[in-house]
C-alpha cells in the first residue's frame, strides 16, 4: 500500500512543501521510520531524534530547516498523523460469512455480510447488523442487538438485552451488562437488588479491554456515541456519559453518576455515586471526585478540587519544612521576651 505525498497532504488539509514526487508507503515514529516512510514532529523534546531520523518525509506544523526531505504543512500535526496511520493500518481480520462451529440460537436476525467466527455463542433473538464482526468467544445472550459494522473482539460478553450501535468497537474480554452492584443491608446479611435494566451504547463508540459495563438497577446505563474508553475501565449501573468523552485507564464511575458531552477522566480516577460532571469538564489523573464538577472545570486531586487550587496547596505543602523553621525560630524568640520580662518583674 502506497500514497504519493501530494494526494497524502490533501488527505489531511495540509501543504507539501518538496519532494512532489515521493510515494509513502508507511508511517513510523522518528526514531524507526525508513526513507520510504514518512514521521511526524511536533514536539521539541524530540529534537535529537529528527537530527538523526531516516524518514522519507515529515509531518509538521510549520516548515523545520533541520529537515531536508519532503514535509506536510499542517496545523494539527496529531490528527494529520492519525489519518494517515488510518490509510495504511490492516482492518481487521474478518470470517468468510458464520462458521458452522458458532451457535446462533432461535428467532435470530443476521444482516448482510457478517462475520461470525467459530466458538461464537448467539442467543435466542438476537439482532447483527450488516457487517458486523464477532470474533471466537464472543458471547451473546437473548435478545441482544448489534449494530452495522460493529466490532467485537475475543472473548466480549454482551447479557441480556443490551444494544450495541453502529461502528462501534469493543475489545477484547470487556463485559456489557452484567449485574449492577446493589445490595440492601438487612441486619448481618446483604439483600440482592436486582437489576432489570440494559445498557445502550451508542454509534461510533469504542470500548477498551477488559472493560465492566454494569446493566441498570432499571432505565439504562447509557454509552453515548463518540465516546472512548481505554482498558480495565469499571462503569457502574445506570452511569449516563455524555457524547464524545474519554475515560482513560483504570477509572472507576460508581452508580448513578452523569458525565456531560466532552468530557475528559484521566488514569485511575474514582467518581463517587451520583456525582455530576458538567460539559467539558477534566479530571486529572489518579483524582478521588466526591462531588459534583462544573461545566469547563479542571479539577484534580484527592478530594478533587479545582486544579488551579491543588497547585496551589502543593507548594504551600512543599514549603512546611521552611515554615517549621521559621516557627521554632518565632518561637525561641518569644521565650526570650518572655524571660526578660519574667527578669525584670514585668
Amino acid at each position: 500500500m502506497e500514497i504519493p505525498i501530494t494526494k497524502a497532504a490533501e488527505m489531511v488539509g495540509g501543504e507539501c512543501v518538496g519532494g512532489e514526487n515521493f510515494v509513502v508507503k508507511g508511517i513510523n515514529a522518528l526514531d524507526q521510520a525508513g526513507p520510504s516512510e514518512i514521521s511526524f514532529f511536533s514536539d521539541h523534546r524530540y529534537g535529537d531524534r529528527l537530527k538523526k531520523t531516516k524518514a522519507g518525509a515529515l509531518l509538521v506544523s510549520g516548515i523545520n530547516e533541520e529537515f531536508n526531505g519532503p514535509q506536510i504543512i499542517t496545523a494539527n500535526v496529531a490528527l494529520a498523523y492519525a489519518k494517515i496511520a488510518a490509510f495504511f493500518a490492516v482492518p481487521p481480520t474478518r470470517y468468510p460469512g458464520v462458521s458452522s462451529d458458532a451457535v446462533i440460537g432461535g428467532d435470530c436476525r443476521l444482516g448482510e455480510d457478517v462475520s461470525v467466527f467459530p466458538m461464537v455463542y448467539v442467543g435466542k433473538g438476537c439482532e447483527i447488523g450488516d457487517g458486523a464482526t464477532l470474533f471466537p468467544g464472543v458471547v451473546l445472550d437473548q435478545g441482544v442487538k448489534v449494530g452495522k459494522r460493529t466490532v467485537l473482539y475475543p472473548n466480549v460478553t454482551v447479557l441480556r438485552g443490551c444494544i450495541i450501535g453502529n461502528d462501534v468497537i469493543v475489545h477484547a474480554g470487556t463485559t456489557i451488562g452484567s449485574d449492577g452492584f446493589g445490595f440492601v443491608r438487612d441486619g448481618a446479611s446483604s439483600v440482592k437488588v436486582p437489576q432489570t435494566g440494559i445498557v445502550q451504547i451508542d454509534d461510533h463508540v469504542e470500548i477498551g479491554a477488559n472493560n465492566c459495563i454494569d446493566r441498570a438497577a432499571f432505565g439504562k446505563t447509557w454509552i453515548k456515541e463518540g465516546v472512548k474508553t481505554d482498558n480495565l475501565v469499571q462503569i457502574a449501573h445506570n452511569v449516563v456519559i455524555g457524547e464524545h468523552s474519554i475515560v482513560v485507564a483504570l477509572a472507576g464511575i460508581s452508580g448513578s453518576s452523569r458525565l456531560g458531552r466532552g468530557v475528559m477522566i484521566g488514569g485511575q480516577v474514582g467518581i463517587n455515586d451520583h456525582t455530576e460532571i458538567g460539559d467539558g469538564a477534566m479530571v486529572g489523573p489518579q483524582s478521588g471526585v466526591a462531588k459534583s464538577i462544573p461545566a469547563g472545570g479542571i479539577f484534580s486531586g484527592t478530594p478533587a478540587v479545582s486544579h488551579r487550587t491543588r497547585l496551589r496547596n502543593a507548594a504551600l505543602v512543599a514549603r512546611l519544612p521552611q515554615f517549621k523553621e521559621r516557627l521554632r525560630g518565632l518561637e525561641k524568640k518569644v521565650r526570650e521576651l518572655e524571660d526578660r520580662l519574667d527578669e525584670n518583674g514585668e
